[in-house]
């Protein structure tokens, strides 16, 4: 397997399934940063991982911004101890969320099917 040294933004769209314009956003708001050879853009192993990431984290419900400042926080000479931690704490805030949410769901569903069946006695009751 060869090892990429630079992607181009049609390669980087392809492989995380988004569109073009969704890797541009990224580089105007300076989250990645993909040199020029005329005008095509060339974006390096790291910056395909930091759109990896913040893709991973929109999949599991992050901001651009928390994305971002989790990402930020990354240094390899320290054990990640404070990304790591932070991330903890963020994942655990979503599925706290996530879980009520779940919870009100179900909620309204158990609604729904209480009001249809009432609808439905009387609709019975109505024609006997």
């Amino acid at each position: 397997m060869t090892e990429h040294t630079s992607y181009t933004i049609s390669e980087l769209a392809k492989e995380f399934g988004v569109t073009p314009r969704t890797i541009r956003f990224y580089e105007e708001k300076g989250l990645v940063t993909p040199a020029r050879e005329g005008q095509k853009r060339l974006y390096s192993p790291a910056d395909r991982v930091r759109i990896k990431l913040i893709l991973r984290g929109k999949r599991i419900g992050m901001t651009l911004d928390e994305s971002v400042e989790v990402i930020d926080m990354y240094d390899p000479g320290h054990n990640n101890t404070e990304q790591l931690q932070s991330l903890i704490t963020t994942v655990r805030d979503r599925r706290a969320r996530f879980e009520q949410q779940k919870r009100d769901i179900d909620d309204i569903l158990s609604s729904l099917n209480e009001v249809e069946s009432l609808c439905e006695q009387a609709l019975q009751a109505a024609e006997n």
